[in-house]
């Protein structure tokens, strides 16, 4: 078989394993619009980057392909897809350790796991998996997992989609092809979360719903984290129901509740999801690097609801609105100084106190010993409570950094050098 693969990423180079016995021709390094005069017609198969729609790729549909979509016509078991704005990594990790607790063997791919076809190989019936869908995976989906889970939906990466609205119908392909015998779960008190899951032929399974105790385990801070668990335990419920008619989620708890705890207590956050970094001279480092939308950083800023916090924010300018973003920022309380960095640095100051903000631009190390040198001197005014120092961007990193965790890499290298 003759394969074209588009993108030598993480996801082009499982491809170049998987199908090693094959002819394999690799693009990589070139614009959307290149494709267009490209004349792919003489591949069996095309894999595309996440990231290039399948309408810029000058071949006939049936032979372009990703490697969701070929993951989803080839596994032997059943896949739990999570999709949404902020939380995705969150709930898929937290759903596997709960379905690990409850005896299963379980594989995490996609975004926040291995590449799936990596494991495709070693899957078996009895297994379960659980995958992290961005809309760009999902944008040619075709099929849908045995159980969807829609988090809360916010406007992204609309430097790449056309409008909000692709970027909701892409999102919108995890629910498309569900039956009668899938579920879905999804998160109620967002309009177009709501709006997504409306057409699902899929049992619907809606939180957030009046907690257990068993929440009270968790050891991450903040409600974001509580949402995601909710989240979560619906999804290894609807797993398990799939094969018990019968099986309310009361009973489900009740049943399981010890080993539930137990995965709940022990789970860890996130690396670059309000990680904690280090505590200097009384004020602690937060490693929010993760934070790139509006709801990341109002789950951030949530978590330390009552605490002076000194923030760094900014980076590469998406074409979004910040109106929100500059609200949440300039008029919390608790805000000592934001210190702006990249792209949307102006943007973020414009019309705002210039007592509230400073200027740090590309250079990251001046922008976080400028937060030290603010949280410290709030210290020294003998506050009720000891600052801390955030970084949660509110923005993408490529304007100055590899990717968000080289972001959160190098912001925790130079706090633990100060």
């Amino acid at each position: 078989m003759k394969i074209l693969v588009l993108g030598y990423g993480v996801e082009g180079k499982s491809v170049e394993r998987y199908f090693k016995n094959d002819e394999l021709d690799i693009l990589d390094h070139f614009k959307k619009e290149e494709l267009l005069s490209k004349d792919f017609s003489g591949y069996d198969l095309i894999f595309r980057t996440p990231s290039i729609p399948p309408k810029f790729i000058n071949a006939p549909q049936e032979k372009i392909t990703s490697v969701t979509k070929y993951f989803f016509h080839h596994c032997p078991c059943p896949i739990i897809g999570v999709t949404g704005t902020k939380g995705k990594g969150t709930t898929c990790t937290m759903t596997r350790d709960l379905l690990q607790a409850l005896g299963k063997k379980v594989y995490l791919v996609g975004n926040i796991g291995l590449a799936s076809l990596d494991v495709l190989p070693e899957l078996t019936p009895n297994d379960v998996v659980v995958y992290e869908l961005s809309s760009f995976q999902l944008w040619d989906m075709d099929l849908s997992p045995a159980v969807s889970v829609v988090l809360r939906i916010e406007p992204d990466h609309l430097d790449v989609h056309e409008s909000f609205e692709e970027y909701v119908g892409a999102k919108q392909n995890l629910i498309n092809f569900q039956t009668a015998k899938d579920f879905c779960v999804y998160f109620k008190d967002n309009p177009e979360t709501q709006k997504l899951v409306a057409p699902t032929k899929a049992t619907k399974l809606e939180y957030p719903y009046p907690e257990p105790a068993i929440l009270d385990e968790l050891q991450v801070p903040g409600a974001h984290n509580r949402e995601d668990a909710e989240a979560a335990l619906l999804a290894t419920f609807a797993f398990f129901k799939r094969h018990d008619e019968a099986l309310t989620f009361e009973d489900f708890l009740r049943q399981n509740e010890p080993a539930l705890r137990k995965a709940l207590h022990e789970f860890k956050a996130l690396p670059h999801h309000i990680e904690f970094v280090r505590k200097l001279n009384g004020v602690s480092y937060f490693d929010d690097s993760f934070s790139t939308v509006s709801p990341a950083l109002r789950a951030c800023l949530d978590s330390f609801a009552d605490t002076p916090f000194v923030l760094i924010a900014g980076g590469k300018d998406k074409g979004f609105d910040l109106t929100e973003v500059k609200r949440l920022i300039f008029d919390n309380p608790n805000l000592i100084k934001a210190v702006l960095i990249g792209e949307t640095a102006d943007k973020l100051a414009e019309n705002e106190d210039s007592e509230k903000y400073v200027k740090a631009g590309t250079d990251f190390t001046l922008a976080i010993k400028t937060a030290q040198a603010l949280a410290e001197a709030k210290l020294s005014q003998a506050e009720t409570k000891p600052p801390v120092v955030l970084l949660s961007p509110c923005a993408s990193s490529f304007d100055m950094f590899a990717s968000y965790k080289d972001r959160g890499d190098q912001f925790k290298k130079i706090v633990n050098e100060l």
